[in-house]
């Protein structure tokens, strides 16, 4: 999966098929005239695309952590939230 996030932001128009899961090893089948990208500019926009999920997932983390502080503010306790958002 993150192989192919990685040849999509390279280029979003590119048909391709993956067979394998790790960079080094896997063989990438490129479709319909894609230019084919090498493995070394796949590796270095796989950690782009690492650092963008991991940036993701703490910023759901901030979203939750904000709403909860303002269902706080409006009065709620920890229970009142569990029992709402059950977190």
């Amino acid at each position: 999966m993150i192989i192919t996030k990685a040849i999509l932001k390279i280029n979003p128009d590119s048909k391709f098929a993956i067979f394998g899961e790790d960079i080094d090893s896997c063989e990438i089948e490129w479709h319909e005239n894609t230019t084919p990208i090498s493995k070394e500019d796949i590796k270095a926009q796989i950690q782009t695309v690492e650092a963008e999920i991991e940036q993701e997932k703490q910023a759901a983390i901030d979203k939750k952590a904000s709403g909860k502080q303002k269902l706080k503010d409006l009065g709620l306790d920890d229970a009142e939230i569990k029992a709402l958002i059950g977190a």
